[in-house]
């Protein structure tokens, strides 16, 4: 009886959640003043993972908050190696913004629920490895309108 006790005692104590999550800032105003950083040049080819932005699409309109998902492949047999994972907002200086994706980054991508980033054009780079070294490195352009 008194292991029943503490279990009710326990669940009695746990939040009790209703309704959606909330926003999440991913850039903020402040950041969003900043003066954008230099143009960044990539290179075209790659052995590196895939990066494939699913939702919302680069260069597309969205509103905010929003939906971030980002799908990472490996090539061949290799296997992403997650502490490479880089995301960083191209702003002067550099906002590394891989801290506020941490809980939502896996080997498999990123699924940052309820975004939020202030109106503007922003670029961002995503940049991963696999457990071979290979890198490859995407450019984000996500245009935010107001609602």
């Amino acid at each position: 009886m008194t292991n029943l006790k503490l279990i009710l005692k326990f669940l009695l104590m746990l939040p009790i959640y209703s309704g959606t999550l909330s926003a999440a800032p991913l850039i903020t105003e402040k950041e969003a003043a900043l003066p954008p950083a230099n143009k960044l040049v990539t290179r075209g080819i790659s052995r590196g993972p895939s990066i494939k932005f699913i939702t919302p699409t680069s260069g597309s309109a969205v509103s905010s908050p929003f939906d971030l998902r980002v799908a990472f492949e490996p090539r061949g047999e290799s296997k992403i190696d997650v502490n490479s994972i880089k995301i960083t907002y191209l702003k002067f200086p550099y906002i590394d913004l891989t801290s506020r994706l941490k809980s939502a980054i896996t080997a498999s991508g990123i699924n940052f629920q309820n975004a939020e980033v202030p109106a503007g054009e922003h670029s961002v780079k995503f940049s991963v490895q696999d457990i071979d070294g290979r890198e490859t490195i995407a450019i984000f352009n996500l245009i935010v309108v107001k609602q």
